[in-house]
């Protein structure tokens, strides 16, 4: 609670960031992040709660931080953030070329193949990162979570209230996926390779014989592909990308099955 006030009051005045107190306490929040004791956002029963003065404290961390020359072997960055370390202790598999940056939390039993995971994510235990998946700013990813080549989760950190994206424990999310703007995905299901959802993306269910329509976030054990609508413009009626709930995943399918199984079991060619 006393992070929470000195985080809130630096926020209102940001002239405070000049003081070694406040400095100090946005530097043990974003520490609290690194080791998954803060996260933020955390379930909150069937829902997610958005723990805003965290994003805060990590939007001063920026402006305090000085530019560092930073030397991996024959690589050389230059930015304000460090990057993770002892990863042994940690239990996770990192191969070149990963990047993890300090202040996003990554659980023992994770793989990262050359992929990227930014400030504040929160990536659960077992879960592989393939190659070339970016977990943006804050994310959230739960246990036993496969991102596939090329996935991309949106990072958010202004405005301050807004969720992150939120992908729940045994998500399954085909090859270059777009997941962004705080769109939720329950848990155990399985998105197709190159859907694309937003915060206003219509996501819809199409398993039965009238049309159930979603934003913002994909029911638990769906299985979704990338769709079409009709939309009418001046210039005539086009088809715009949508996203379409073709079946639900088995309760008796292996959690981590492949997004092949899955499609097969609803009748989808691949």
């Amino acid at each position: 609670m006393e992070l929470k006030e000195l985080i809130e009051k630096a926020w209102a005045d940001r002239e405070l960031l000049k003081s070694a107190e406040i400095q100090s306490a946005v530097r043990e929040v974003v520490e609290l992040l690194d080791k998954g004791r803060l996260r933020v956002a955390e379930p909150d029963g069937e829902n997610w709660k958005v723990n805003e003065w965290i994003k805060k404290a990590v939007i001063m961390y920026f402006p305090i931080q000085q530019m560092e020359v930073i030397e991996v072997g024959p690589f050389e960055f230059h930015d304000k953030i460090a990057l993770k370390k002892d990863y042994r202790n940690l239990g996770v598999r990192v191969v070149p070329h990963a990047i993890a940056r300090h202040g996003s939390f990554v659980n023992k039993g994770v793989i990262l193949m050359p992929s990227y995971v930014n400030l504040g994510a929160y990536v659960d235990e077992g879960t592989m990162v393939d190659t070339w998946a970016t977990v943006g700013s804050c994310a959230q990813v739960g246990k036993n979570v496969h991102l596939s080549g090329g996935v991309g989760l949106g990072g958010v950190l202004e405005p301050v209230q807004a969720a992150p994206v939120i992908i729940e424990d045994n998500v399954f999310v085909g090859s270059r996926c777009i997941v962004v703007e705080g769109v939720r995905v329950g848990k155990e299901a399985v998105l197709g390779a190159n859907v694309v959802l937003t915060a206003s993306s219509k996501i819809i269910d199409v398993t039965n014989p009238e049309p159930i329509e979603y934003k913002g976030y994909v029911p638990h054990r769906s299985v979704v592909i990338p769709g079409t609508i009709p939309k009418k413009f001046a210039a005539g009626v086009y088809q715009v990308p949508c996203a379409l709930i073709i079946g639900t995943r088995k309760e008796s399918t292996d959690k981590k099955t492949s997004l092949n199984d899955a499609l097969r079991e609803n009748n989808v060619s691949v």
